[in-house]
């Protein structure tokens, strides 16, 4: 394998782990955070990574004096994007179903490969080349029936619902935008200073938040297990996770990024199974197989997106 292909092979592989980890996160994790206000748990699902990134890598401000008008500008996006709008979406979307009917979430999230592919194809110039374009499609495909097999999605789940749709459409966008705007910041900083400083970015626009909406009381409804629960996440599935995937979009092509974050929904299932017994069908774990040989054709085979142009257009 070329030192090109290593190198793509080592960042999809980056990538599919850390969506893994968001997958463990909202069926294991998160919903134990209920009890609390959803722009508290976005703020201190960030501020917490935050703090302990200035103990390991305080050096990172050195940097402020070298950023460009355009990188302020784009981490300012992706944290808004990304960390502040996309999760406070999905967070909300998933409180609105109280984590039971997720089918309406889960179907509207299958959006954000289109929303990031069109994206990047716009923002990047990443050309869209037939072979990668039917195997994107197919694995989209896939995602849909492993959610939800050979049944259709159920948009009765109650007078929430629709609101729900509402949010989880928004997260799609938000993350679909995030993941090409991140590559975009990638061409300039390490995958280290744009963690450190998405997490900065994304604390400040939540302190924002709740000091505008008032929620800055929540601290004290903040129980033994919530402080357990948001430790855990703060190290693992959320800033180790970030960690991990920017260090994958660094090496790939933002429109191939879009497709190994299927192994969200993937994982997400499985760990269903494992937390709360709920067993695939036939159908479902063909789809799994068609999910995963998808995304192991667009890593290996020759597409004309390793090739893409670098040249930005003019913002």
């Amino acid at each position: 394998m070329t030192k090109s292909g290593k190198s793509l092979l080592a960042g999809s592989i980056a990538i599919c782990i850390s969506a893994s980890l968001w997958g463990l996160d909202g069926i294991a994790l998160t919903p134990h955070l209920y009890n609390l206000n959803i722009n508290f748990v976005v703020f201190i699902l960030h501020a917490v990574p935050f703090v302990l990134m200035n103990v390991l890598f305080f050096k990172e401000y050195r940097h402020l004096s070298t950023f460009s008008g355009r990188d302020f500008f784009y981490l300012f996006l992706v944290a808004l994007a990304g960390g502040a709008l996309g999760t406070m979406a999905i967070v909300k979307a998933l409180f609105l179903v109280e984590f039971k009917e997720l089918s309406v979430v889960v179907l509207l999230q299958k959006l954000q490969p289109v929303f990031a592919i069109t994206l990047a194809a716009i923002i990047l110039r990443e050309k869209l080349n037939k072979n990668f374009a039917i195997w994107a499609a197919i694995a989209i495909i896939a995602g849909y029936f492993l959610t939800f097999g050979l049944e259709k999605p159920n948009f009765g789940t109650g007078a929430k619902t629709g609101l729900a749709a509402a949010y989880s459409l928004l997260a799609a966008f938000c993350f679909g935008s995030a993941t090409v705007l991140g590559k975009k910041l990638l061409r300039n900083l390490s995958f280290n200073t744009a963690t450190f400083y998405r997490y900065g970015f994304t604390t400040f626009i939540m302190l924002f938040f709740l000091l505008f909406n008032g929620s800055y009381n929540e601290f004290s409804k903040v129980t033994i297990l919530n402080w357990k629960i948001i430790l855990l996440i703060s190290v693992t599935v959320g800033s180790g996770a970030i960690y991990l995937y920017y260090y994958g979009l660094k090496k790939v092509p933002a429109m191939l990024a879009s497709i190994c974050e299927l192994c969200f929904p993937l994982s997400a299932i499985i760990f269903d199974y494992i937390f709360h017994d709920k067993v695939l069908s036939l159908v479902q774990w063909i789809s799994v197989a068609v999910m995963l040989t998808a995304i192991v054709i667009i890593n290996i085979s020759g597409r004309s997106a390793e090739k893409v142009s670098v040249n930005e257009p003019n913002i």
